[in-house]
C-alpha cells in the first residue's frame, strides 16, 4: 500500500475516511478515545500547571464526546475542568460519546445549559466542543448563544478538528485549533488561530481504498421538491453495438438519474429502445455517427440540458465517427460533466486543450474510463512491477492529461493526478463484458446527481463492485451486465443501511 495522502480533506471526505477506517475494524470509541487524548495534551500545552481551571463547551454530537473525553484525561492529570453541556445529555447521539460522559459526569462539575460569558472570562483556557466537522453555514440555537458567550468571555480558547462557526463571520475565533489526521479544507481563509495536526489512528487503507464510506457522496433527494436535482443524463453511443449504451442508461436509471436519454445512430437506435421503455432514444444519422451529426447533436444536448454527458460506448473507432465524437468533447468541455468510455477515448482531445475549462470545484472536467488494455493503447500506460508504480504511473498521466482517470482492473485505480484511490471492492466474475459500460452510466448518474467528479468515480467503482459481489452470490461466474444493474439498488440500501449502524 503507498503511502497516505496528507492532503486538505473536506468535512464530507473526512467522514468517508472514518466510516472505512471503521470498516476495517478501527471502533469509533478507539478514535475518540484517541482524539480526546490528543486534546488534553494539546490543552496542557496551554495551561498553568495543575489544578488549573478550564472549560469545557461542548454539545451532543462526537465532536462533544471529544471534549468530554479530554476533560476525563485533564481530570486524571489534576486539572480542574467543567464542562457545559449546551444540550440535554439524553440527546448524545452516539455510544462512543455517551460513554465519555458518563465518565466525567460525576466527577467534574457538569452544567447542562449555555454558559454566561462572565463564568469563561477567568479560564485560562476554553476548549470547544460544540460541533467540529460537519457544520453547516448557519448556526442555530443553542449553539448560536454558546459561540456568543465563548467569544464575549474573551478567553483563550482550544477548537477541536474545526472551530465552531468556521463558516460564519460570528463563529469562534480560536487562539488554536487541533484538527486531525489531516487539516480540513474548511480552513482555508478562516480565523482558526495556530493549527496542530494529530494522528488518532486512521489506517493507511482507510485513505487510499474505496470502502463503505463512499456512500455518504451519496446524498437521496429530499421529497418531491427536490425533483430535478438528481437532473437528467444523456448517454451518446451505439452504432456498430446497442447493447453497451443500454446497458450504461439502465445502470444510470438504476443509480438515480431521473431520466436518460441516449441518442444513438439510426441504424442503433430501434434496438436500443427494445431493451425497455424506460429509456428514452433519439436517433441521429443513419448506421453510425459521422461530423456532419455534430450540430444537431449539440443542439439537443444544450436544450435538453442535461446535467452530465456519457459517451463512447459501442460507438465504434471509424475515424468519422472519432471526429464526430472529438467535436463533441471540445464543445461540452468545462460546461457539464463528461464521462468519455470506449470508444470514445481514442476522441479525446490534448491536454492544453482540456487544461482549460475546470468545473465549478476546481476539478478536471471529465472523467476518462479505460480498462487496462485501453490505457496502456489510448494514454501508453507502461507496465508496471508493483501496485505502487501502477498507481504512480496512473496518478502521472491524470495530472499530465489534466482529466480524472478511471483505470479499471485489478484493483480499479482512480486519480485526479494529485490523489489516487484503489478499489478491489468486486467480483472476479466482473470481467464479463457490459460491466465496463455498466460503471461508466452509474458514475454518469452520480455526476448528474450534484457529485464533484473525484467523488463519483470513488461512489461508482465501489458501488458497481457492491452490486456485482451480490449478483455473484446467486450467479458466481455465470454473472452478466444486467445482473450487476439489477443489484445497484439493492446495494445502496444496504450501503446506507450500515452507514446508519455504525456508530
Amino acid at each position: 500500500m503507498w503511502a497516505a495522502s496528507r492532503r486538505p480533506l473536506s468535512s464530507e471526505e473526512m467522514a468517508v475516511v472514518e466510516q472505512n477506517a471503521v470498516a476495517l475494524g478501527v471502533t469509533i470509541d478507539t478514535l475518540m478515545e484517541n482524539a480526546g487524548r490528543a486534546v488534553a495534551e494539546e490543552a496542557a500545552r496551554h495551561l498553568p500547571a495543575p489544578p488549573a481551571r478550564l472549560g469545557v463547551v461542548a454539545s451532543t454530537g462526537n465532536n462533544g464526546g471529544d471534549g468530554t473525553c479530554a476533560a476525563f484525561y485533564l481530570h486524571q492529570w489534576g486539572y480542574s475542568p467543567e464542562v457545559w453541556l449546551v444540550r440535554p445529555p439524553s440527546e448524545i447521539r452516539s455510544r462512543a460519546a455517551r460513554r465519555c460522559y458518563e465518565r466525567v459526569e460525576h466527577k467534574v462539575p457538569i452544567h447542562v445549559r449555555v454558559p454566561r460569558p462572565e463564568e469563561l472570562a477567568t479560564m485560562p483556557v476554553v476548549i470547544d466542543a460544540l460541533l467540529g466537522t460537519g457544520q453547516s453555514p448557519q448556526l442555530r440555537s443553542p449553539i448560536r448563544e454558546a459561540v456568543d458567550a465563548i467569544r464575549s468571555s474573551r478567553a483563550p480558547v482550544l477548537a477541536i478538528d474545526l472551530p465552531t462557526g468556521v463558516l460564519d463571520p460570528d463563529g469562534v475565533k480560536p487562539s488554536w485549533t487541533v484538527t486531525f489526521t489531516t487539516v480540513k479544507t474548511e480552513m482555508a481563509g478562516a480565523d482558526a488561530g495556530e493549527v496542530t495536526v494529530r494522528e488518532i489512528g486512521m489506517p493507511v487503507a482507510a485513505w487510499r481504498r474505496t470502502g463503505p464510506g463512499e456512500f455518504l457522496f451519496f446524498h437521496p433527494p429530499d421529497g418531491r421538491q427536490d425533483r430535478g436535482r438528481s437532473g437528467r443524463l444523456i448517454v451518446v453511443g451505439g452504432g456498430p453495438y446497442a447493447g453497451a449504451p443500454a446497458l450504461a442508461g439502465l445502470a444510470a436509471l438504476r443509480s438515480g438519474a431521473e431520466r436518460t436519454t441516449i441518442l444513438a445512430p439510426g441504424g442503433a437506435a430501434e434496438r436500443i429502445q427494445s431493451f425497455s421503455p424506460n429509456l428514452i432514444v433519439r436517433a441521429f444519422g443513419p448506421d453510425r455517427f459521422r461530423p456532419t451529426d455534430l450540430p444537431e447533436v449539440l443542439e439537443f444536448v444544450r436544450s435538453a440540458p442535461p446535467r452530465a454527458v456519457v459517451l463512447g460506448m459501442g460507438a465504434g473507432a471509424h475515424p468519422e465517427t472519432l471526429e464526430m465524437m472529438g467535436g463533441l468533447i471540445r464543445a461540452l468541455l468545462g460546461k457539464v460533466p463528461l464521462v468519455v468510455d470506449a470508444d470514445a477515448l481514442g476522441a479525446l482531445p490534448s491536454p492544453s486543450e482540456i487544461a482549460g475549462p475546470d468545473t465549478p470545484d476546481g476539478s478536471p472536467p471529465l472523467i476518462a474510463t479505460p480498462n487496462s488494455g485501453e490505457f496502456a493503447r489510448v494514454f501508453h500506460g507502461g507496465p508496471a512491477d508493483s501496485l505502487e508504480g501502477r498507481a504512480a504511473e496512473v496518478e502521472r498521466i491524470a495530472a499530465e492529461r489534466h482529466l480524472i482517470l478511471l483505470v479499471k482492473g485489478e484493483p480499479d485505480l482512480v486519480s485526479d493526478g494529485t490523489s489516487t484511490f484503489e478499489n478491489a471492492h468486486h467480483h472476479p466474475a466482473m470481467t464479463v463484458g457490459g460491466v465496463g459500460d455498466v460503471l461508466a452510466g452509474v458514475v454518469g448518474s452520480l455526476l448528474a446527481q450534484g457529485l464533484a467528479p473525484l467523488h463519483a468515480g470513488r461512489l461508482g467503482t465501489y458501488w458497481t463492485g457492491s452490486a456485482g459481489l451480490r449478483a455473484a452470490t446467486a450467479h458466481s461466474f455465470g454473472l452478466v451486465a444486467t445482473d450487476v444493474i439489477d443489484e445497484l439498488p439493492h446495494a445502496l440500501v444496504g450501503g446506507l443501511e450500515r452507514l446508519q449502524h455504525a456508530t
